[in-house]
């Protein structure tokens, strides 16, 4: 597998691309995505689980909050730069990121996911453009204040979307972040209406927030990219 290092608009970007590459990954990455090689291990686990060749390309978010809510939640954070710049970080993957991909890789179905806030974001953005054929969202973070409201009134535009959680997530301890059991199954249920039971599917994985995240997003990842095919 390639593997490729680049600074896009000040940002940087890792790219992993196979032979005969058929879609393009998009992943807003972390710190912790880092920590153990975790990102070259996701795309190692992507090639094993689909048998589709694929580019994924994780961008840096090291502002992870701020970069990725689209709304302000003082649950998530009290930095009042938070809830203002989820659509610059679109506008970059639209109007920076894609171009330079399909200049480099050709034009190709194009895949948003990540885990956690990534997820979330994701499942936002493909709210808000249709450049996304599927949604690959590992353990979203959608118990933040409003997100109910927001999916409702804003259909998704993505073909596909895939949705996991950690069977422990709920029985956490916080309060806030023990919805999230009832606010996944509420997406699940809402994306099955939007676009039909063969077109989405909720994973319920071993285990809490923290732990196996490559393993959880490559899962989503090509469970995205062979429903994509099969359609």
């Amino acid at each position: 597998m390639q593997t490729i290092q680049q600074i896009i608009d000040s940002t940087p970007v890792r790219t992993f691309a196979t032979e005969r590459p058929e879609y393009l990954l998009i992943q807003p990455s972390a710190r912790h995505e880092l920590k153990n090689d975790g990102l070259n291990r996701e795309a190692e686990l992507i090639a094993q689980a689909s048998a589709r060749g694929f580019v994924l390309a994780a961008f840096d978010t090291c502002q992870w909050a701020r970069a990725l809510m689209p709304w302000h939640d003082d649950a998530v954070s009290a930095d009042c730069e938070v809830g203002l710049h989820a659509r610059h970080t679109l506008c970059f993957v639209l109007h920076r990121l894609l171009p330079w991909l399909e200049h480099s890789y050709s034009r190709m179905p194009c895949i948003v996911g990540g885990y956690s806030l990534g997820a979330m974001w994701a499942l936002w953005a493909a709210c808000q453009t249709g450049k996304f054929g599927a949604v690959a969202a590992a353990s979203p973070s959608l118990w933040i204040d409003g997100w109910s409201i927001y999916a409702q009134a804003n259909p998704i535009m993505a073909q596909s979307v895939y949705l996991s959680l950690g069977d422990r997530e709920e029985h956490c301890r916080n309060q806030r972040m023990r919805l999230i059991g009832d606010s996944v199954r509420r997406q699940h249920l809402l994306m099955q209406t939007q676009l039909g039971n063969h077109r989405t599917t909720l994973e319920w994985n071993h285990g809490g927030h923290f732990g196996d995240e490559p393993q959880r997003t490559a899962r989503a990842f090509a469970w995205c990219m062979d429903n994509l095919q099969q359609g």
